[in-house]
């Protein structure tokens, strides 16, 4: 993907986290409260994106090759485990508390929030922290996950055939 359109795509995805008011901590926070003052607007706003997702799906053919890139690079599967499901509830838990979650953070950073930089901070603190924690728990010997191709090659996926 060219810098132009990995910058085009993040711009349109951050504008629609702002008209969709994702950014906005109070907005999410109401949203998840559905015992309170739930807002069920953000509901609209994914069963919106479910609907263009799935007719998209349906109406375009797969292209052989992708509009910019060379080549599509399918990503290796992991299975389900105990990282990934703490991981995820961990995601939730911080969603659900502050009501901003990375890419909204981010997008809420630009606006000057303060609740954003917070966040922002207390997830970088989360990385570095993760980061020697597991180097301590984990041997040094440990193997990584699996990002092989189908060709037992390590790296790019380019050379994997595309699912169909």
């Amino acid at each position: 993907m060219t810098r132009f359109t990995a910058f085009l795509c993040g711009l349109i995805f951050g504008l629609g986290l702002v008209i969709a008011q994702m950014s906005n901590p109070a907005k999410v926070l109401n949203f998840l409260d559905v015992a309170g003052r739930w807002d069920p607007s953000l509901a609209l706003v994914m069963g919106g994106a479910v609907m263009i997702a799935f007719i998209g799906y349906r109406l375009i053919r797969r292209p052989q090759v992708p509009v910019s890139d060379p080549a599509f690079e399918p990503q290796p599967t992991a299975p389900i485990d105990a990282r990934l499901i703490g991981g995820a509830a961990l995601f939730g838990i911080g969603w659900g508390l502050v009501g901003l979650c990375p890419g909204p953070a981010i997008v809420a950073l630009g606006f000057g929030r303060w609740e954003a930089a917070l966040f922002a901070a207390a997830m970088a603190a989360g990385i570095v922290l993760y980061d020697r924690v597991s180097r301590l728990i984990l041997p040094s010997d440990s193997p990584a996950p699996d990002c092989t191709n189908p060709d037992g090659v390590p790296g790019r996926l380019a050379s994997a055939p595309r699912p169909r």
